[in-house]
């Protein structure tokens, strides 16, 4: 992208007394873009947010905020932030329009364009209906959109949600969902999320903390080539040998199944597929079943941090 990111953080690091809660994480985020941002439960990822959204100071590092620095110009940085933490702060002895009133005011929204800023996060977060109603007295899914209206009353550049959809029906989590891709058209978007098809339908990269550290950045798209299958699963009437088998080019390994039914794990650039179905033609191997074993982004999520961790203990 040419254009300047709206979000950029470097070498972050928090320590909580000895412990090293986060180690050297970096961040980039453009405007018009989502980033994913993944982690296990005690990985340092809410840690990392509330760094990024200003909540907490890094022992180390630097973020700047649409050209803001966070720690040094801290209100100007600021100003231009938008956070929705996982548990909503609303005032729900309020109405959404008086809270929404109250955050036009602490975002120092001028008195003249107050009124305009509040309307269009209504109409933008689907709040017309509730607008005079108490917050308390709101499902949790209408909670959360008004959540999300404060967080971008004031057209922040960088829009930070944690959670934004955990606890809704089906039907709120399908229109926060859209409602998160009409944000991004116009500010830079992280998302924390623990709903791993949410990251394939809303973000363009990814980010996935494990022990502190970055262990995957990359885009959607290349995590999605992890899913992709390198394994063959192949059912053999009239079985060969293992080595017979192994012969077929592109063969790295096999896991015998059953007398007949074999995991074949393969180089993901040579299936064998073509070349076993000739070879089970010609030997009469009496072929059965030949199909791709596919993994969900579940597995890659796991297989990634489990890669890590097994070599952080290795490096201990």
């Amino acid at each position: 992208m040419s254009e300047s990111p709206l979000l950029t953080a470097s070498s972050l690091s928090r320590y909580y007394g000895p412990q090293l809660a986060v180690n050297n994480v970096d961040f980039t985020v453009h405007k018009g873009e989502v980033l994913g941002f993944l982690g296990p439960n005690g990985a340092g990822k809410s840690t990392s947010m509330k760094m990024l959204s200003g909540n907490l100071a890094p022992n180390h590092g630097q973020i700047t905020i649409n050209g803001y620095d966070l720690l040094s110009e801290s209100q100007k940085a600021k100003a231009h932030i938008g956070y929705l933490p996982e548990q909503p702060p609303l005032y729900k002895e309020l109405s959404v329009s008086e809270f929404l009133s109250f955050c036009a005011q602490l975002n120092k929204i001028p008195s003249s364009k107050r009124r305009a800023a509040i309307q269009t996060v209504i109409e933008r977060c689907g709040l017309t209906e509730v607008t005079n109603r108490l917050i308390g007295h709101l499902s949790k899914g209408f909670q959360q959109r008004v959540g999300i209206a404060q967080a971008i009353i004031h057209t922040p550049a960088v829009v930070i949600l944690d959670e934004p959809t955990s606890g809704l029906d089906p039907i709120q989590i399908r229109e926060i969902r859209q409602l998160i891709r009409d944000i991004a058209t116009e500010h830079s978007v992280i998302l924390s999320t623990h709903i791993l098809p949410e990251v394939q339908m809303l973000c363009d990269r990814v980010q996935i903390i494990n022990h502190g550290k970055i262990v995957f950045s990359d885009t959607t798209a290349k995590l999605s080539q992890k899913m992709e299958s390198s394994s063959l699963l192949i059912t053999l009437n009239a079985a060969p040998m293992l080595e017979e088998l192994m012969q077929v080019d592109g063969i790295l390994a096999i896991d015998e199944l059953s007398k007949n039914r074999f995991r074949i794990k393969f180089q993901p650039d040579k299936n064998p597929s073509q070349a076993l179905l000739e070879k089970a033609i010609s030997q009469q191997w009496q072929l059965m079943e030949l199909t791709s074993e596919h993994h969900s982004l579940e597995d890659v999520f796991m297989n990634i941090i489990q890669q890590e961790t097994a070599l952080s203990e290795r490096e201990t």
